[in-house]
């Protein structure tokens, strides 16, 4: 741990949700703190997290506790207006769609009768069995333009210098996206899971992002639940070299370990694959800092 001194985690789920969750924030806050990690990002695929956020920084000091806002339907969608509350309440990253992008919708729900569905999925199909309505949220206009909402958001990032993050949107949605957010002055930008199966990003295609100044998403979950072997991601990693690559974990799921046990996990693969230490601080401690205008 006396390498991640100072360590963010900018992807992590915790309780309150509405999802169940491992630990919730002031136990997260305190492992945090006994860790000797710089803080961690609250990620809700329904709610802003920014008051969340707030609570912890006071409870424990030196934990820097990062509000979000994931742009699903409960918030709207591509909604300008919850962007610039939760930027005016001290929020600092802005997730694109997760749940309710058409992407990951058509694969989960792909019609295998067998496939095992996420939580949110379930809660999904049980408020379709109401009634009540959970569109999908467009990136893109029918002509595959970026819709005015999208852009009315990135000058919201812009203006507040909150990061984008990609989260699970197509490469036909991606690609436009990163541009024209490096074009409308958004400076801190994350390719969400760039290993992960349905977000999967070529070596190539990472170092095309990267131009625009994006930096690459590697999480522990990936790797440890089997989707990709390790080995792959730590090509990417070493491809883009430390200064373009963070380390995440994506955890709080109920069967997993802690956040903080995973970015000690993630490192001990890192250092075993030969990368030095000073490199693992750089995606896991230095990147993470630059990121939150640390």
């Amino acid at each position: 741990m006396k390498l991640l001194e100072g360590a963010y985690d900018l992807h992590v789920h915790s309780a309150p949700d509405v999802l169940p969750r491992l630990m919730d924030d002031i136990e997260m806050g305190q492992r945090i703190t006994d860790a000797g990690m710089g803080g961690y990002a609250i990620k809700s695929h329904y709610f802003c997290t920014a008051e969340r956020a707030e609570i912890i920084r006071k409870l424990y000091p030196a934990c820097d506790a990062v509000g979000t806002i994931t742009l699903n339907s409960a918030v709207g969608g591509i909604n300008p207006t919850a962007v610039e509350m939760a930027g005016r309440a001290g929020a600092k990253l802005v997730w694109f769609p997760t749940c309710d992008n058409p992407s990951e919708r058509k694969h989960v729900f792909n019609g295998d009768p067998n496939k095992k569905l996420p939580y949110w999925a379930q809660i999904l199909i049980e408020m379709q069995k109401e009634g009540i309505s959970a569109p999908m949220v467009q990136v893109l206009d029918e002509q595959g333009t970026l819709t005015e909402e999208t852009n009315q958001v990135l000058d919201v990032l812009a203006k507040h210098n909150m990061i984008l993050a990609t989260s699970h949107l197509s490469h036909e949605e991606c690609f436009p996206l990163v541009k024209e957010a490096h074009k409308r002055g958004v400076k801190n930008i994350i390719i969400t899971h760039v290993d992960f199966p349905t977000t999967f990003y070529t070596i190539e295609e990472q170092l095309e992002l990267a131009k625009y100044g994006a930096v690459m998403e590697h999480c522990y979950t990936t790797w440890a639940t089997g989707k990709i072997d390790i080995a792959t991601s730590i090509e990417q990693i070493k491809a883009l070299g430390p200064e373009r690559v963070i380390i995440a974990t994506d955890l709080g799921q109920k069967t997993s370990i802690y956040p903080d046990e995973g970015m000690a996990s993630y490192a001990q693969k890192l250092l075993a694959a030969g990368i030095s230490e000073e490199d693992v601080r750089q995606m896991c401690v230095y990147n993470q800092k630059k990121l939150l205008g640390k």
